[in-house]
């Protein structure tokens, strides 16, 4: 899918001591959504996916100070154990697409995730790209963190 003009793109990317298989079946766990929300994002779930099939949602609010928005998120790639990926449908950003990539790797794999977005009312608001950029920085440290966590717990007591 081709992103509209003006976009940004933020990637973060981690490798992982387990196979590609192992990494896209703990994404697979739609459970662990929950878990990849960080403790500092004011979120409440209001509706979570059933699976990462195409066509299914997620919905959350968030609040960001004064601000509160419903956040919907359709899943509309998925090719495993490669890739999945959601589409903001409503929300903060006039454009979000996101998409989940596991890269298999001699000793392991590589979890990518890569975000083409636009923020609201751009170009008045072109000079909070830099804010943005910070914030997910620190909210991808956090997941990808988590799912190191999950790699230990659920695919190190494997073997």
């Amino acid at each position: 899918m081709e992103a509209p003009i003006y976009t940004r793109r933020f990637q973060f990317a981690t490798h992982f001591d387990c196979s590609q298989q192992q990494m896209f079946a703990l994404h697979e766990e739609v459970a662990i959504f929950r878990r990849l929300i960080p403790p500092w994002e004011d979120i409440t779930i209001l509706e979570m996916p059933e699976s990462l099939l195409p066509g299914t949602r997620a919905v959350i609010l968030q609040r960001l100070g004064p601000l509160r928005f419903t956040w919907e998120a359709v899943h509309r790639e998925y090719d495993p154990p490669r890739l999945f990926s959601d589409e903001q449908t409503r929300g903060p950003f006039a454009y979000w697409y996101h998409r989940h990539i596991v890269e298999a790797a001699a000793d392991g794999c590589v979890l990518r995730d890569e975000i083409d977005y636009r923020l609201p009312l751009h170009p008045l608001t072109a000079g909070f790209y830099p804010w943005m950029e910070r914030r997910l920085r620190r909210m991808f440290e956090f997941r990808h963190g988590v799912m190191r966590e999950l790699v230990a717990e659920r695919v190190g007591e494997k073997g």
